[in-house]
């Protein structure tokens, strides 16, 4: 993965609340055993709506995701990851992210960011006043700016380090692959090796 210190783009005002990710993408989608080929079904079900704010010109090339609380609950699937990445999304903001989906998220580096209820309407109505305003997040600070809005959210210093140093597990159990070769080392021969 690459690292990730800042995204700053459009955003897509959602707004909703309680999306899960069978409403991100559809149960139908998951027959799929690649992890590309998911955008056309991200909100499949709500696109149908001319009306839908994803179909909406003006927040065409979007690359944050603005949405209401209990963002990502339901299964665990990484497909709902996967969807919004492949739609051009970098990162959600919401009041509240499920945390599994967060999980996801960051081991696959979609930025989540959780900011208080009325941070993220002050965001929205921003971005629905302007859908050309520019928001800006700083994984390093942990802030959130865009006009009229600067506001700091949580991330833990371990979910943090993954997003700056682009790491995901496979990477972050490397690190530690000097001490995996000694303890091998020790071993005695009739155990099973990793090779």
């Amino acid at each position: 993965m690459e690292p990730t210190r800042i995204v700053t783009g459009r955003a897509l005002p959602l707004g909703r609340a309680n999306v899960d990710t069978d409403q991100i993408i559809p149960s139908h989608w998951l027959k799929r055993i690649e992890r590309t080929g998911y955008g056309p079904g991200l909100f499949e079900a709500w696109r149908k709506d001319p009306s839908f704010v994803l179909n909406d010109e003006r927040y065409r090339g979007a690359s944050i995701l603005i949405a209401g609380a209990n963002f990502g609950g339901g299964s665990s699937r990484e497909h709902a990851v996967w969807a919004l990445q492949e739609a051009g999304f970098r990162a959600v903001i919401a009041p509240t992210i499920a945390d599994i989906f967060k999980s996801n998220a960051i081991k696959n580096a979609l930025v989540p960011v959780e900011l208080k209820a009325d941070e993220v309407s002050k965001l929205l109505a921003s971005v629905q006043a302007d859908a050309g305003a520019t928001i800006t997040i700083d994984v390093a600070k942990r802030t959130v700016s865009a006009p009229g809005v600067i506001a700091s959210f949580a991330l833990t210093d371990f979910f943090q380090t993954y997003l700056l140093e682009g790491l995901d597990d496979i990477a972050l159990t490397l690190r530690h692959e000097s001490d995996i070769a000694a303890f091998e080392a020790k071993r005695a021969e009739w155990l099973p090796r990793v090779r």
